[in-house]
């Protein structure tokens, strides 16, 4: 009697544990799933042109870009901007990254200066970093394509849960490698700009 007692004992016990490990699992994978972030311009409207103004071919100056719906808890956010039509080593060609912009941060102002990697102001992105773009520098540089298609330009913003100590001169590749595991909200911007072929 007393044997069939533990060994009860025991495939409860062993039901409870399995139950409980299932239940953390289920809630880790709930939590890795980012939230939706929207991501606006007042210049820039999704899958239309991009103003000229915004383009090697006029006054090359970053758009202003505004964002919402990031979660409660984010400590910092990231940007890329990237041209997903022009892929070089199996990679989309960046044109911008933005990182270590604080998590109060509503988004970036037009016309940020190509000479701050560093930025010092406004005050609420102070301490924000311009990261190497596919150029290997350190600044916003606009779409200037070959001629002959439109180009999808995508401006993609994450939300991160922790301040992270990221530095001067991270690629998209280290900036994406520091931030896995921490993203916990995301949205983007596509926008198009197309050369025509002269003649």
């Amino acid at each position: 009697m007393r044997l069939r007692y533990v060994f009860s004992a025991a495939l409860a016990l062993g039901a409870a544990s399995a139950a409980s490990t299932f239940a953390e699992v289920t809630v880790d994978k709930s939590a890795q799933t980012p939230a939706a972030i929207t991501v606006t311009s007042p210049t820039i409207k999704a899958n239309e042109t991009i103003p000229v103004d915004h383009t090697a071919d006029g006054k090359n100056e970053s758009p202003a870009l505004a964002w919402s719906g990031a979660p409660a808890n984010t400590k910092q956010f990231a940007l890329v901007y990237d041209d997903p039509d022009v892929v070089f080593g199996g990679q989309t060609f960046v044109h911008w990254l933005v990182y270590k912009i604080p998590g109060t941060a509503k988004g970036l102002p037009a016309n940020l200066p190509i000479d701050q990697v560093t930025l010092t102001g406004p005050p609420d992105i102070a301490g924000s970093i311009q990261g190497l773009s596919g150029f290997k520098r350190a600044l916003y540089r606009g779409p200037a394509p070959p001629p002959g298609k439109p180009h999808h330009y995508t401006w993609t913003v994450y939300a991160l849960d922790a301040e992270l100590p990221l530095t001067e001169g991270l690629s998209r590749n280290q900036l994406m490698e520091a931030i896995k595991g921490h993203i916990i909200g995301q949205g983007s911007l596509v926008a198009i700009y197309e050369r025509k072929p002269k003649g």
